[in-house]
């Protein structure tokens, strides 16, 4: 028996638009407010980094200012450091998100620190701001391979116990297969069974709908989506974008859980991501719609 609703956060804002060339402030808020008139009820909207470091989110402050927020729309941040969370709370956001990589070496190569450093960070950061942790490279990581389930349950033991209130489990490069998301998920849900747990695919292999279906199967229904399959990550070379949130509203609207989006409005702002960007994106449904019109 499927679940009667599932949650989608749109990401990409913020994550899609970090891995393209820099656009224009403007296009990044049209883009947030059309995606907050299509039923999506949470997006995360930008990330405050240092410009330096992701320059394609260099203009955060403005961008937020200038957002038409929607009443029944939870909009979040993504921070790095103190200094992040500090510009986040300035702003006004109230939901934030911290990433971790589960893999030392793309921490590393992400946020220039080793795993256990950013955990002792993301420690103090629990006792100014609750925050959702996201664990990148919870399913494999570009540099060392195969990541350790159990080394992804012993970080989610860490932030639990520092205060985090929610986990997201990243598939930065793509690598998650059912197999794999079990796997991890098994090893968490052993030690933290009512943990709220939220799921990030990525679609490089093609796998990202199987893992969503996988995980639905394991009772999880949070996920984070990109509208267009916009994304990938800078730090992890070949990794392509996410799942596209239309090709996951689409699947799971056919298998009658109700995200609460609306379909054919999503489609028409995945259009104006693709425009926006200047590339042809990867999303099936984007290119045939709900329903495909062949007939065979």
């Amino acid at each position: 028996m499927w679940p009667a609703n599932a949650s989608i956060r749109e990401v990409g804002p913020r994550d899609g638009l970090q891995n393209e060339q820099p656009v224009p402030a403007a296009d990044k808020v049209r883009l947030i407010n059309a995606l907050s008139h299509t039923g999506v009820r949470r997006i995360e909207a930008v990330s405050f980094v240092h410009p330096k470091a992701i320059p394609q989110m260099a203009d955060a402050d403005e961008v937020w200012a200038a957002v038409d927020k929607v009443s029944d729309v939870v909009y979040s941040a993504l921070v790095p450091n103190q200094r992040g969370l500090n510009r986040a709370m300035e702003a006004g956001f109230d939901q934030i998100e911290v990433v971790v990589s589960a893999s030392d070496t793309h921490n590393r190569r992400n946020i220039n620190r080793s795993t256990a450093e950013s955990l002792d960070e993301i420690a103090a950061l629990q006792a100014v701001k609750p925050a959702e942790v996201i664990i990148a490279t919870s399913f494999g990581c570009p540099y060392e391979g195969d990541v350790d389930p159990l080394r992804v349950a012993q970080i989610v033991d860490r932030v639990v116990a520092d205060g985090a209130p929610r986990v997201a489990f990243g598939d930065t490069t793509g690598m998650a297969t059912p197999i794999r998301v079990r796997a991890v998920i098994g090893a968490v849900r052993e030690r933290h069974p009512d943990l709220p747990v939220l799921l990030h695919f990525h679609n490089t292999r093609g796998t990202g709908l199987a893992n969503i279906l996988t995980a639905i199967e394991l009772g999880i229904t949070e996920f984070d989506a990109s509208v267009g399959g916009l994304g990938g990550c800078p730090y992890a070379p070949g990794a392509t974008g996410n799942v596209a949130t239309e090709e996951v509203v689409h699947m799971l609207h056919d298998m009658g859980i109700d995200t609460g989006i609306d379909l054919d409005r999503l489609i028409e702002v995945a259009a104006m991501a693709q425009e926006i960007v200047g590339r042809e994106l990867p999303s099936g449904v984007l290119r045939a719609g709900p329903r495909s019109r062949t007939v065979a």
